[in-house]
């Protein structure tokens, strides 16, 4: 379990975290999101005794990282995949990490089938993709088969396959009892991974709720009707108290009615329908509704052409 308690961090003037509190438990994985610059990344590095905090604990399993006798067997983190000597080879690099923390020379071959390299283990780092260097820091990450795991965007550099892996992976580790902790900009593939959420703006913490929480209450809901009397159809929603917004020009999207609501509408004004659709907003939506005032960093929006 990692527990944060009153976390602040200031560089000179810049307060990248803002007293933050938050907790990772056991048995599920929790996505950790925010816009650049949130202090995601300093966080993670608090958590894991590369950064000291200004004030404020940050803690695994009830200690500070730098108190564990061997890190490995405490939590396993991937922050950074290029963080390995290129001339070294895969399964080296490992064994000397297992060998710093007393891990038996088995558990390298082992992580090293778990993530797909075994055929490529004697190779030299340098010559790996990017997503094989990926695959490399989960191998490390897993190698003391830690109960705590930390992975900053995981998913980079990996192909469709590596994706569907990575989820599974998380989703395995969690079901056997760890704690996952992951940060992803990659929206998608949160909404499919984490069971609960942390979102963080400018240093601090904006949101810490379930997944479904968190879409229901940031994200709102919609019914998409389709008509061909979308004009008449929609001056009846708006009067009846809906917000009305064109589709494809055969359709609305309708926000403040329930499908039940519009339907019964319809049929006492013999509005042919022909389809009436609930959404719900996706996680992406929910964020970007949630976090507006918490951007820094705004690209200028120009037409398209």
């Amino acid at each position: 379990m990692i527990e944060v308690r009153g976390l602040t961090k200031r560089y000179g003037e810049v307060l990248a975290v803002d007293d933050l509190t938050f907790a990772v438990r056991p048995g599920e994985v929790t996505g950790f999101l925010g816009p650049n610059g949130a202090g995601k990344s300093t966080t993670l590095r608090i958590i894991l005794g590369l950064d000291a905090a200004t004030a404020g604990t940050a803690t695994v399993g009830g200690h500070p990282y730098a108190a564990q006798p061997a890190p490995l067997r405490a939590v396993g983190a991937l922050l950074d995949a290029g963080a390995v000597l290129p001339s070294r080879t895969a399964y080296h690099h490992l064994l000397a990490l297992a060998a710093g923390n007393g891990l038996p020379r088995g558990r390298v071959e082992t992580v090293l089938e778990e993530v797909g390299l075994e055929r490529v283990a004697r190779r030299p780092a340098g010559t790996y993709s990017l997503g094989m260097r990926q695959r490399l820091g989960i191998a490390a990450a897993l190698l003391g088969d830690p109960p705590t795991l930390v992975f900053d965007e995981p998913l980079n550099g990996l192909d469709p396959e590596g994706i569907v892996w990575i989820r599974g992976l998380m989703r395995r580790m969690a079901a056997e009892g760890r704690a996952v902790l992951m940060s992803s900009h990659l929206m998608s593939e949160m909404a499919l991974t984490a069971d609960h959420l942390i979102v963080i703006g400018r240093g601090r913490l904006i949101a810490d709720s379930g997944m479904q929480a968190f879409i229901d209450a940031h994200g709102g809901h919609e019914v998409l009707v389709r008509s061909p009397e979308v004009e008449r159809l929609g001056r009846r929603l708006t009067t009846a108290g809906a917000a009305v917004r064109p589709e494809d020009g055969s359709a609305l999207a309708v926000t403040g009615l329930d499908a039940a609501r519009i339907g019964a509408l319809a049929a006492v004004d013999g509005i042919e329908l022909h389809e009436l659709t609930p959404r719900q907003a996706s996680l992406e939506q929910a964020f970007m509704a949630l976090t507006q005032d918490s951007v820094d960093y705004h690209a200028e929006k120009e037409p398209v052409r």
